[in-house]
């Protein structure tokens, strides 16, 4: 495996909705930067391909099948990585949902789910990990929010918005609280990014406006300064940085990453 400046080297992360998408480039990108990575997802599967990846490429990988929303199943998961890798030095949690509708529209359903996978998840895996790296008084944790989480205006995504609402607030308090015992906590906050998830977003979003799905890819570049649709990688070599030392006295930042959509 082609690594860049090494600068993970040595360390055990774990990633969570590291199937596809954002968590996807970010774990193997912080295998190519040197660190052995539980690439964790709900479907255990797509987790199997990405660690056979960066096994493939010469790195260090395991995959592990991962219901963020099961304190069980996250208990167990925490507690068999570190069996397997040692002491976990870092942990992100980023498995997220989506789906759009109108607000007078929103179901129980919806926000529920919304809630439950980007909030809850979020919550329980900081929690049990935070108290594994308490006792080790060192250690970094990573939440993905995302731009949602600073502009409530987000077209049709008000639960969406709730939620990552929720994980920034999350972060500055478990960054409060978890800063005594040398832990930093921060969180990414991607724009456009192109995934599966933000294509199915905008062939919602499309839907929901009656216009083309081109259009809606047109608004959002020109809302978008530099000009493109971000990739998984824009976002992923944001994250390497924050779980790297390079980042040792950032806590409780909500880093934007989305080419100036969004400027706080």
């Amino acid at each position: 495996m082609q690594r860049n400046s090494g600068q993970l080297t040595g360390l055990t992360i774990g990633i969570t909705g590291a199937g596809a998408g954002i968590g996807r480039a970010c774990a193997l990108a912080y295998a190519r930067e040197g660190a052995r990575v539980s690439v964790c997802d709900l479907d255990g599967g797509a987790a199997e391909i990405v660690a056979d990846q960066i096994r493939d490429a010469g790195g260090i990988a395991e995959a592990r099948r991962l219901d963020v929303t099961s304190r069980q199943e996250v208990e167990i998961t925490i507690a068999n990585i570190e069996k397997v890798f040692g002491a976990l030095d870092c942990w992100h949690s980023n498995a997220g949902v989506s789906s759009m509708n109108r607000f007078v529209d929103l179901s129980d359903h919806d926000w529920n789910v919304n809630m439950r996978v980007n909030a809850y998840g979020t919550f329980v895996c900081g929690q049990v990990v935070a108290r594994a790296m308490i006792s080790r008084r060192r250690g970094r944790i990573l939440n993905t929010a995302s731009m949602a989480a600073k502009a409530g205006n987000a077209p049709f995504l008000a639960h969406y918005v709730a939620s990552k609402f929720a994980v920034m607030g999350l972060t500055q308090s478990m960054a409060a609280e978890l800063a005594p015992f040398g832990i930093t906590v921060n969180c990414v906050c991607p724009g456009f990014v192109a995934t599966a998830m933000q294509q199915r977003e905008l062939v919602w979003e499309a839907e929901l406006r009656d216009i083309a799905p081109v259009d809606v890819l047109e608004q959002w570049i020109k809302q978008t300064p530099l000009g493109r649709v971000e990739t998984a990688e824009d976002v992923a070599d944001v994250c390497v940085f924050l779980l790297s030392d390079s980042a040792r006295f950032v806590t409780g930042e909500s880093l934007s990453v989305n080419g100036g959509a969004r400027m706080d």
